[in-house]
């Protein structure tokens, strides 16, 4: 399909060299914008100690893609190389949270902390008045705000990652792939003589973490980690000692195998205390609470939650969710479940939505 003259205005597009990304930037070249491409590399493969063969968007040969496809459709591609910024933060965190007994979330982060930003600082540098990414979600302007809403299709839905954007973000962001199913998109790249890009696997691990083993990992960024926490007890909630641990870190909330403890009932992690190395294990009805705070949050649908406001409520990325009471007090979203929720992990995102709008999110306490 030949591309419109540009008329739309520029867009820095984010481009990993994976299927959904590519499409983005050939259907706004298409529609009339001035696209510019840039690809992030976010982290440095060889110090992070993975075994197996570099793969995802900061690969060579992920970045190579992505500039092949620029230079097909004739418009710039950039590298930026961002790994210092995302190792001090994103990395730093990560391991920072698991040792204060937490499962951190650094996807989320990552978006609103450093991808967003080095896209933004970068489109002021290019003259771009927008940005774009290959997110399935979708923006719109309601009220004076902007508002996030799930993709059209709900399996690859991406908007509880996105719930830390700012409005002024958001004013300037473009989610071009929104109202399309992905096998649409595949379709698209196929159509447009991109075959292998519809082939191409999709990883879901961390980035930084590319055998999915965070707990070697842990390992490898704290070399006295296991002398520190090896050995602690595992405890019952009366106090009962009934087992050691391999270190606190290691283990999360709703964890059932690889506890090596022997019950003749399944036993599951409940919480994690670091200060004194326990872990407390209970039964699956003791995974269940009706009631959580939520720290460093951001709204997105309105400026600040209407009174007597309830919103479905979803504590982990496939979650589906369950309505819950919300209130904004003492620095933090109050939620009241109007069921019980099994396996609340400190860390963890809270992302609040009413029908398919994001209302906003936050770090379970």
């Amino acid at each position: 399909m030949m591309a419109m003259t540009a008329t739309k205005g520029k867009v820095l597009v984010a481009m990993s060299g994976g299927i959904d990304s590519s499409v983005t930037a050939m259907m706004l070249h298409n529609e009339g914008y001035e696209v510019i491409g840039i690809t992030m590399k976010t982290w440095d493969y060889a110090g992070s100690g993975g075994s197996k063969k570099e793969t995802g968007c900061c690969s060579l040969d992920s970045i190579n893609d992505a500039r092949i496809l620029a230079v097909n459709h004739g418009f710039p591609h950039y590298i930026l190389d961002i790994r210092a910024e995302f190792g001090d933060y994103i990395i730093d965190n990560f391991v920072e949270e698991y040792l204060a007994g937490r499962t951190p979330n650094p996807c989320v982060l990552c978006n609103t902390h450093i991808k967003w930003d080095a896209l933004l600082k970068r489109a002021d540098q290019l003259g771009c008045e927008f940005i774009a990414t290959g997110h399935y979600a979708q923006v719109r302007e309601e009220n004076g705000r902007y508002v996030i809403s799930k993709g059209l299709d709900e399996s690859k839905d991406q908007s509880y990652v996105l719930w830390g954007l700012t409005q002024e973000s958001l004013k300037r962001t473009i989610f071009p792939l929104g109202k399309y199913r992905k096998a649409q998109i595949k379709q698209m790249a196929i159509d447009s003589g991109y075959e292998e890009l519809a082939k191409k696997s999709e990883s879901y691990e961390i980035c930084f973490v590319p055998d999915n083993d965070y707990r070697a990992f842990l390992k490898r960024k704290v070399t006295d980690l296991e002398e520190r926490v090896n050995g602690g007890d595992f405890v019952l909630a009366d106090g009962t000692v009934v087992g050691k641990h391999k270190g606190y870190p290691f283990y999360t909330i709703g964890q059932r195998k690889g506890l090596e403890v022997a019950f003749g009932e399944p036993m599951f992690v409940t919480e994690i205390k670091p200060e004194t190395n326990t872990i407390v294990l209970g039964k699956k009805e003791e995974l269940e609470k009706r009631q959580m705070k939520v720290r460093n949050y951001n709204l997105t649908k309105y400026a600040s939650l209407p009174e007597g406001f309830s919103a479905l409520t979803r504590i982990r990325y496939k979650d589906s969710g369950v309505m819950a009471s919300l209130e904004e007090k003492d620095g933090h979203v109050h939620v009241l479940f109007h069921e019980h929720v099994s396996a609340i992990a400190p860390g963890q995102s809270a992302v609040f939505y009413e029908g398919n709008d994001l209302v906003g999110g936050g770090f379970i306490v």
